[in-house]
């Protein structure tokens, strides 16, 4: 009942999501992360990384996203050179109505009532 030498291929004793695997596993990952890192590097100017980076800091989801996008579009032959920002932002923008993710920003302010205190300063500095 314990013998897991009949796993079906692909399968393996470890279950999925556990410590990481061995040291030979996280090398094949960092491994592929840099190829993928290197293939973008290729593929966009300076500016559109430069713009995607920018993106990345407030929207790592998203970042993430198009950078797997540009990176199966190269493979597959269908992008004609590299992508610039005008090029990188049309994208983006294409992406943002197919997805409906057109995110509406909102202010709150909470004013207080009576407990707010103008004088806190006063208050501060009384001997």
């Amino acid at each position: 009942m314990d013998d897991l030498s009949n796993l079906p291929a692909g399968l393996s004793a470890q279950p999925p999501g556990g410590d990481g695997g061995d040291a030979e596993s996280k090398a094949r990952l960092k491994a592929q992360e840099d190829a993928r890192l290197e293939m973008i590097h290729q593929i966009l100017t300076p500016d559109a990384r430069e713009r995607l980076n920018r993106i990345a800091v407030v929207r790592p989801d998203k970042a993430r996203g198009v950078e797997d996008l540009l990176v199966k579009m190269a493979q597959s032959g269908r992008l004609g050179g590299r992508v610039s920002e005008q090029q990188l932002v049309g994208m983006l923008e294409q992406i943002s109505e197919q997805t409906g993710s057109t995110r509406e920003t909102k202010i709150k302010f909470s004013r207080r009532g009576d407990d707010d205190d103008d004088d806190w300063e006063a208050d501060l500095f009384k001997d």
